[in-house]
């Protein structure tokens, strides 16, 4: 049986400067399409972790604010250890554009209103109870305060 490598898991969490992003991989697949997965880091591992409520709320946000500022958005999940997400799109783009995106889609989550999350009914999501604006827009204010780098070791501010 083959080994199987996961990148994530190679990468040397304790010498990362959060909030930052990275583009993990790139992929292509038989068609020639290609989807990259990018690690968006809003908070420093092992040393911080988001609320699941923030996480859940941020998680919304994001699919609603990065969506048209990143052409070919497929997806934004939370990693389970509640330090960031991966974003995963059509094509490549360079870190410094998703950072940048990224920098504008926290700061319209430091001004969004309950009313304006997507997503917070019972028909609408697996686990609607389980939201936190206010959570999300300290952490959202908190990351926009430190700033996000376009590299994950050294602190390259968008």
């Amino acid at each position: 049986m083959e080994k199987v490598v996961i990148e994530s898991f190679t990468l040397d969490h304790t010498k990362v400067k959060a909030p930052y992003v990275r583009l993990i991989d790139s992929q292509t697949g038989s068609h020639g399409d290609v989807v990259s997965n990018y690690d968006i880091r809003l908070c420093q591992p092992n040393q911080e972790a988001i609320p699941t409520g923030g996480m859940h709320t941020l998680e919304h946000l994001l699919a609603l604010y990065l969506r048209p500022r990143i052409p070919g958005y497929l997806d934004c999940s939370p990693f389970g250890c509640r330090t960031g997400f991966h974003l995963l799109c059509w094509g490549v783009h360079d870190p410094k554009d998703v950072a940048v995106a990224l920098k504008e889609a926290l700061q319209l989550v430091t001004e969004t209103k309950w009313e304006d999350v997507p997503g917070t009914q019972e028909r609408e999501c697996g686990n609607y109870r389980d939201h936190s604006l206010f959570c999300a827009q300290e952490w959202a204010r908190a990351i926009l305060k430190k700033g996000i780098s376009m590299d994950p070791y050294e602190r390259k501010l968008v």
